[in-house]
């Protein structure tokens, strides 16, 4: 196992890697080897390494979960919780947050090189699950000799990643927080994930993923994937307050199709600046790998089986106003582990911004979270 050097790449940014021997075994009866896991760590581990604390990051996220974007030059993603004085904070937590595979912030994906032809794998990769993620972020713990886990966190897909982390890993995991999030995904997220993977694929530049070597990328198609995806982590509450039918920058509207309303301009800028920051293959690995996650399915149809091995604490935080991963989804979570007998605390949180509410200023969940780490219930 070695460190990998800093990659100068411009698109993606500056890379803080490790390159593991594998080979990890995946859930499709494929296996991936030698790994590369991209990841940042904040504070220090203990004496007797008892304050780690691993964070799971969403679709679109990365390793800079407290760290400025090497790409965008924003603030990390989750500095809302974490940072000195934050519920996850170094001066009490070592804090790790790795690139999932299949992305391409560093991990490796179907834009990192495949050694054996030395070229990128693009669409020669292999199809990955959530369990595969949670299995490649086990074996880079493994690597920086971290045996069990103070507490595993994460939202959206990193939720996702958090609850998987009990169920292949019982004895690693003390505390599990899962926030506006679910145990398996439904139809409608599946027909979402499907519309913005067409879109890339319909994109003339995509050409079955082969689109590295020229650097002509399928940007058109990857933005209007981002546009259809980002309306789901949005609520018609507010939308309505932030856009309503407002105009852009006009008085009139143009009786054609540019960006009459501001919702328009929004959502073009959103698709535009993402396909600046990502790449299309990872996107269509990651929502392939969310489809395919169903953990009672991997548990003989019983979601509470999963949990049956863990002793775990368990957190669980939805939004009043998340239509895609609404609160039924995390009561039905909580019912399970009730059922299996685990420790198991649920809140649901008044926001008025839907999915994304978790990425925002939320005091109420800054408080949950801080309390249920402190050995509190939510």
């Amino acid at each position: 196992m070695a460190s990998l050097p800093r990659s100068d790449d411009s698109r993606f940014g500056l890379r803080r890697q490790v390159r593991l021997a594998g080979p990890i075994a995946l859930s499709s009866g494929a296996s991936l080897g030698p790994v590369d896991i991209a990841y940042e760590t904040y504070g220090a581990m203990n004496a007797d390494k008892s304050n780690v604390i691993l964070i799971c990051h969403a679709l679109t996220g990365d390793q800079y979960v407290a760290s400025d974007h090497p790409v965008t030059g924003k603030p990390g993603w989750w500095w809302r919780l974490v940072g000195q004085g934050k519920p996850v904070d170094p001066a009490r937590h070592f804090i790790i947050c790795s690139n999932v595979i299949g992305s391409c912030m560093g991990s490796s994906g179907p834009a990192s090189v495949d050694p054996a032809t030395g070229e990128p794998h693009a669409m020669r990769f292999p199809v990955l699950t959530i369990a595969d993620m949670v299995r490649a972020q086990a074996a880079l713990l493994d690597h920086l000799g971290v045996e069990r886990l103070s507490a595993v966190i994460g939202g959206s897909m990193g939720g996702m990643q958090a609850l998987t982390w009990p169920t292949l890993f019982p004895d690693r995991v003390e505390s599990c927080v899962v926030i506006a999030s679910t145990a398996r995904h439904s139809a409608q997220n599946i027909a979402f994930h499907e519309v913005g993977r067409q879109a890339i694929m319909a994109d003339p530049n995509w050409r079955g993923g082969d689109y590295y070597a020229d650097g002509m990328v399928p940007s058109a198609g990857l933005a209007v994937a981002r546009m259809a995806a980002h309306i789901t982590y949005l609520s018609e509450e507010g939308l309505t307050k932030k856009f309503g039918r407002r105009l852009q920058d006009r008085s009139e509207k143009t009786f054609g199709f540019d960006a009459d309303f501001q919702i328009e301009s929004y959502l073009r800028y959103q698709g535009i600046s993402f396909s600046n920051r990502f790449d299309a293959n990872s996107y269509l690995y990651i929502t392939r790998a969310m489809d395919y996650y169903d953990i009672a399915e991997d548990h003989g149809g019983s979601l509470a089986r999963a949990f049956a091995a863990t002793r775990a604490r368990f957190c669980l935080v939805s939004f009043d106003t998340d239509w895609l991963y609404p609160t039924a989804e995390s009561r039905a979570i909580v019912h399970a582990l009730n059922a299996g007998g685990a420790q198991a605390s649920f809140v649901e949180l008044s926001s008025p911004f839907g999915h994304d509410a978790f990425l925002l200023e939320c005091p109420e969940l800054n408080r949950v979270v801080d309390g249920f780490l402190r050995g509190g219930r939510a």
